[in-house]
């Protein structure tokens, strides 16, 4: 049996209704809501592209949310389940993304409703081609205008070709490689970029676990160690998340995928899972483990966190009363329902909203940005300075103390940062400050409101800022 949502609400009504949920608690007047609210530009296309013999009629978006920060930016996804309503709602959740990680950008998404498993890499490149030079005849692309980056069915090919495609069309923009993001490092692109959102989702809830008062309200300890962890999806965001909690010292004791999930409260080792998915196909009857050949039992089993990083909709109104876990994280685009939040919340559940958790891939997107428009990759500069302050640092030391640093330690300590370095400390730096934002907000409700409508606290009242302070409410 599939995961199933029974509920009458899109996904892009429950964005709507969770940006309605926190209006209320801001100061700014229905007007000026209501334009934080709209989706600004609104691209629809179709366009034939020639597949084997035959001509094939392709339709694709692009939608540029808000305008209050320019360039906007936000994924391209591949995937038949694209429709204007979807682009929409995950443009909306991108704009108030980059809010909350205080990211200058408007949000903006994109999409190609096809299937890319039927085509082969050619037609493909065709295909996404076609599809941003129709976004350069609309002025839907640009350094300055609108930042595509890597979705659901992309990755870096896709961006590459983009890149290209780009650049031969405006050959006078120096800033060409800034067009887009997540693209190969050889085309541009930044180091830390493919494990950002996983890395991302590990920091925001390794900030949120720090918290004695909140934790003692679940009835759990503070840190990560220790802390029984179920990870849906085994995709690129979902196995970073995994994979960082366990190097942090937490137990992953089950593991989602579409064909199944299994348990084990001993724990399970990511890497042999992985392994065994490789030669079978598939998790299950992995060594030790319970199977359920029904996924959304998986998430339904005894842990601490509980982490989605796949599918929207996964907890919904007819699972959400029995999700066991202490902590929700939502590490994939609206894997809770409207409904089902209010249910997890009325059990006392702490949900980590999408909206802020997965933040970690724009602001890495974000960092990539900003190395293309310098044209100066991230410790070039000041690395080679760093070694040698450091070497006269421990010159100093030994000479002061008469006592000789080992050379394990020598060498720790005169390592300057490279780019990945970089990448990695200010993705943390971003995520850590973010959660302590929302939390204060969350605080100040008094229990009028959980941890996700705080967040769209905060992103309302910086984009409603930034629209006063541009002057176009007279």
């Amino acid at each position: 049996m599939a995961i199933m949502n029974t509920e009458n609400n899109t996904f892009f009504e429950s964005v709507q209704r969770n940006f309605d949920k926190a209006a209320a608690h801001t100061r700014f007047d229905k007007g000026v809501l209501a334009q934080i609210k709209a989706c600004n530009s609104i691209l629809r296309i179709k366009f034939p592209v020639k597949i084997g013999e035959q001509v094939e009629v392709i339709e694709a978006y692009r939608v540029q949310h808000s305008h209050h920060k320019l360039p906007c930016k936000g994924g391209i996804r591949f995937s038949m389940e694209v429709d204007q309503e979807e682009v929409m709602a995950l443009a909306a959740l991108m704009t108030y993304k980059c809010a909350i990680v205080n990211v200058p950008f408007g949000g903006g998404k994109g999409g190609i409703k096809i299937d890319s498993k039927k085509y082969s890499a050619f037609d493909l490149e065709k295909i996404t081609r076609r599809y941003t030079s129709e976004l350069c005849k609309k002025n839907f692309i640009g350094p300055g205008i609108d930042v595509p980056a890597p979705d659901y069915g992309t990755g870096a090919r896709e961006m590459s070709w983009i890149l290209d495609t780009y650049s031969s069309l405006n050959p006078g923009d120096i800033n060409a490689q800034a067009c887009v993001t997540g693209k190969p490092i050889s085309q541009g692109g930044v180091r830390g970029r493919t494990e950002a959102t996983g890395l991302g989702v590990f920091y925001g809830l390794r900030e949120a676990v720090s918290f004695a008062d909140d934790m003692e309200k679940l009835g759990l300890e503070t840190g990560v160690e220790g802390k029984r962890i179920i990870v849906q999806g085994l995709g690129n965001v979902g196995y970073h998340t995994a994979k960082y909690f366990q190097e942090a010292g937490a137990k992953l004791v089950g593991l989602i995928e579409f064909n199944g999930a299994i348990y084990n409260e001993d724990g399970l080792d990511l890497d042999a899972v992985q392994a065994h998915r490789q030669t079978t196909g598939g998790i299950l009857n992995f060594p030790g483990a319970v199977n359920f050949a029904d996924p959304a039992e998986g998430l339904e089993q005894d842990c601490d966190i509980l982490i989605p990083a796949a599918l929207e909709s996964v907890i919904h109104k007819d699972n959400a009363d029995r999700i066991k876990a202490k902590i929700v994280g939502e590490a994939a685009n609206g894997p809770i329902t409207a409904e089902a939040d209010e249910i997890l919340h009325s059990k006392g559940i702490l949900v980590l909203p999408d909206v802020y958790l997965n933040a970690g891939g724009v602001t890495v997107s974000y960092f990539e940005w900003l190395k293309n428009l310098s044209r100066v990759r991230y410790g070039r500069l000041e690395k080679r300075f760093n070694d040698n302050m450091y070497k006269e640092l421990i010159d100093i030391i030994e000479s002061m103390t008469g006592k000789r640093v080992s050379d394990l330690e020598r060498k720790t300590i005169l390592r300057g940062p490279d780019e990945i370095d970089l990448v990695h400390s200010g993705l943390e730096d971003t995520m850590i400050g973010a959660y302590r934002e929302i939390r204060d907000i969350h605080v100040s409700l008094e229990g009028k409101g959980d941890l996700r409508t705080a967040a769209f606290i905060c992103a309302i009242n910086k984009i409603g800022v930034a629209y006063e302070e541009l002057g176009i409410f007279p």
